[in-house]
């Protein structure tokens, strides 16, 4: 179960990509924080249910970031822990979607 200050991102599949859309909710604010992100903790949950922790920063000199780290899909396909750039952040009713951008060079 998520902490208070981490929030669950729902994904539309097993794997994050550029294009990649995921649905960021239970913000207190979601117009505020797609207009002005903030820096939260993420629970991200994959179509295929598996979930993992992420971090949403916004203070890098890249941008908005997503960082996630490796992790297993339910049918075995290991997945690299990657920075994603956040392409956008669009207010859709009490959710926020995130639009992820391509991988965040180091």
């Amino acid at each position: 179960m998520p902490q208070p200050d981490t929030f669950l991102a729902v994904c539309g599949n097993t794997h994050l990509y550029p294009g990649a859309r995921c649905r960021l909710q239970g913000l207190p604010d979601p117009r505020t924080f797609a207009a002005r992100p903030q820096p939260v903790d993420v629970l991200l949950r994959f179509s295929d249910s598996v979930t993992t922790d992420a971090e949403l920063r916004t203070d890098g000199p890249v941008g908005a970031v997503l960082t996630v780290p490796a992790y297993t899909t339910r049918a075995g396909t290991p997945i690299d822990g990657r920075t994603w750039l956040i392409r956008e952040f669009a207010p859709t009713g009490d959710e926020v979607e995130l639009t992820i951008g391509g991988i965040a060079l180091s």
